[in-house]
């Protein structure tokens, strides 16, 4: 097949993806700032708001991609989408802030148990892989931990002043965003309806796009998700890492990434395996032969960086971006030039 007859080929499924990535993005968005704004109006406290609302909204669109995908029987998009998710969050997301700002890392208490809680996840993923997938039981134990997990940060934070404040600014800030542009009561009922319209029909938009490209292109639909899909459901997270990263935020930009790299193995890995069992003869063996072992693998040279630099500068940056890029080049060429 000619460049221009593939090109012309995947010109709808490139569109149906970009449509999903937008609508998920904003829906997203307008879903999580809708909530807590409506959560805040019935006199949730704000830790409440943080832990569930937030935490979990802001998971939402790659939950909702993982779930239709299996559901489709696309096993390789719901897995390849959180490990994808997880390799741009490190390489990517805080590759891209870290350029911006150089990273000076305060270890705390916080730090440290996330991190471990990261790698515990990582592996924890891998084990299930080695095994054979994801049964509904280890979907199970996975939201439990889940549940034990947020239980813990909640417990934690409300013994910690300055984390409590951190969180109640932040909630704070979203209310009054939402205050400012909402003039009328019902706006943020609407929007948040609109929200979740938006994040259904993204994700669908988005699974139909990369099974037709995987079709087109000749690759698993696990590589579209390894790639497009991850760092299209990343892109949240890139802009508010930037903009913090700006403001000097820098342990927030850690934080939240290894929170939602954490959210995205038990979360949506332990849902997604609840609707349908995500078992490894439904998706490619590529993903536990190298890419659940790059996902480990940069996840504990990020710990070891945080832990003996104590930060990130503008040298490693430019080698998280420069690895993620081969790391995309390597996952197409694996199997166009086969």
């Amino acid at each position: 097949m000619d460049i221009i007859s593939l090109a012309t080929d995947l010109s709808l499924p490139v569109l149906f993806m970009l449509i999903g990535i937008v609508l998920l993005v904003k829906g997203g968005d307008w879903t999580v700032n809708s909530s807590v704004f409506v959560a805040r109006h019935f006199g949730l406290p704000p830790l409440i708001v943080g832990f569930t609302i937030l935490a979990f909204g802001t998971s939402l669109p790659e939950l909702i991609v993982s779930i239709l995908a299996v559901i489709r029987g696309s096993a390789g998009i719901a897995m390849g989408n959180v490990i994808g998710s997880n390799i741009a969050n490190i390489l990517l997301v805080i590759g891209t802030a870290a350029f911006f700002i150089n990273f000076k890392i305060k270890l705390s208490t916080t730090l440290i148990r996330d991190n471990i809680m990261m790698l515990f996840c990582s592996v924890l993923l891998l084990a299930f892989m080695f095994f054979g997938g994801v049964p509904r039981l280890a979907g199970a134990i996975m939201i439990a931990l889940l549940i034990s997990y947020i239980a813990i940060q909640y417990y934690m934070a409300t013994k910690d002043e300055a984390l409590s404040k951190e969180l109640e600014d932040e909630i704070n800030e979203i209310e009054e965003h939402e205050a400012e542009a909402s003039s009328k009561q019902f706006m943020p009922y609407l929007l948040l309806i609109l929200g979740l319209a938006s994040v259904a029909g993204g994700a669908e938009f988005l699974v139909r796009g990369a099974k037709e490209s995987a079709l087109i292109i000749g690759v698993p639909e696990a590589v579209i998700a390894l790639s497009i899909i991850a760092c299209g459901t990343s892109l949240p997270e890139l802009s508010t890492s930037i903009i913090a990263a700006k403001k000097g935020h820098t342990d927030m930009v850690i934080g939240n990434i290894i929170g939602s790299n954490v959210f995205n193995i038990l979360m949506i890995i332990g849902a997604t395996a609840l609707v349908r069992p995500i078992l490894a003869a439904n998706y490619a063996p590529q993903l536990f032969d190298f890419d659940i072992w790059v996902m480990l693998g940069i996840s504990v040279l990020f710990t070891a960086l945080i832990f003996a630099l104590k930060g990130i500068n503008k040298l490693t940056a430019g080698i998280f971006i420069a690895g993620y890029l081969l790391y995309n080049i390597y996952i197409y060429a694996m199997y166009i030039g086969a």
